[in-house]
């Protein structure tokens, strides 16, 4: 089969790689397509990275052969699936850190979701697979990863109805937030440098918005003063959090989505402490917050037609990985 393969250095590009084999409880898809991830890039950057790599996660597809015991999907059926899964039943599962579970870190897709096949393997298959309906196109079903992630983070930032929220970076994750925000109740700020992305924001429900200046003073009236609740960080690592401090109220949250750069927080501990400060984190997603944003596209509850703005096979990775960089591509969905 073909994959775009990462072998260092910034360097992509399609090659042939074995076509997985499954084994009991396993499944085996043909990929329709997969989203390309800023955790993508994030590693294409990192020199950290172990290679040769084939990355992507955000896959659907359709299967082509099943594993013995499998019953919970056909060959044929068109399903989108997560890579990671914990166990359930550890100290992290039961306390809701499902994604420090040893089980979730070492479970994966074989070999991801820039190829033309991948293995599913069993615990994947049993919790965290889903058939897609026939009125969800491929595109739409790809979000299905990414919905999840912003589902757990809405959680763990606890998102009260009433509440201010900024949300910086409004990229395709940021649009999502938008809208999980605004179905929770709060009044939204989005806070983003290109123009298009603060209108689509607008578009899809925030209440105000615009480049840092703008975001600050929209939120300060919207509180009359007081400051935001809560800030997501979709990106820009710590360099970010002194503004954020700046914009939340005293006992405030800053969320922090994805990672980014910098080794230390540039903020004092004493304005953490007088101030009562709390900074959160989400690494990922757990198979119920799968299940509701798998239950929320197919609804049409949760608005991503719009997101997906430049499509490229394979061969052309680097180009999408390149469009995403520059931040001329909100979403980037890879074909086969």
């Amino acid at each position: 089969m073909k994959a775009a393969v990462y072998r260092g250095g910034g360097r992509l590009a399609a090659e042939d790689w074995p076509t997985p084999s499954i084994g009991d409880g396993e499944v085996l898809l043909r990929l329709t397509g997969c989203g390309l991830c800023g955790s993508d890039i994030g590693k294409i950057v990192d020199p950290a990275t172990k290679v040769p790599v084939i990355l992507g996660h955000e896959v659907v597809g359709e299967v082509t052969a099943v594993g013995a015991g499998v019953s919970s999907c056909a060959v044929g059926d068109r399903v989108v699936a997560a890579h990671h899964v914990p166990c359930g039943d550890c100290h992290y599962c039961r306390r809701g850190s499902e994604s420090m579970c040893a089980a979730f870190k070492t479970s994966n897709l074989d070999p991801g979701g820039f190829a033309e096949y991948v293995r599913v393997p069993a615990p994947n298959v049993r919790h965290a697979m889903f058939r897609v309906p026939p009125h969800v196109g491929d595109e739409a079903a790809s979000f299905v990863e990414p919905l999840a992630c912003c589902l757990r983070a809405v959680r763990r930032a606890r998102i009260e109805p009433g509440d201010t929220t900024v949300v910086v970076g409004l990229g395709s994750i940021g649009c999502l937030f938008v809208q999980l925000l605004k179905r929770a109740g709060a009044w939204v700020v989005g806070c983003d440098t290109v123009r298009d992305r603060v209108a689509l924001a607008g578009r899809l429900g925030a209440d105000a918005g615009g480049p840092p200046e703008v975001a600050a003073l929209a939120q300060q009236k919207l509180t009359a003063g007081r400051g935001a609740d809560q800030v997501i960080l979709t990106g820009g690592g710590a360099e970010a959090l002194p503004w954020a401090t700046e914009v939340l109220r005293d006992g405030g949250t800053i969320h922090y989505f994805a990672g980014g750069g910098g080794d230390a927080l540039p903020l004092p501990l004493e304005t953490l402490y007088h101030r009562e400060l709390t900074i959160t984190t989400t690494y990922s997603s757990s198979p119920s917050d799968l299940a509701e944003a798998f239950r929320l596209i197919a609804g049409g509850d949760v608005e991503v037609g719009r997101l997906v703005t430049h499509r490229v096979p394979l061969e052309s990775l680097a180009e999408g990985v390149d469009l995403m960089r520059r931040r001329e591509a909100l979403k980037v969905y890879v074909t086969p």
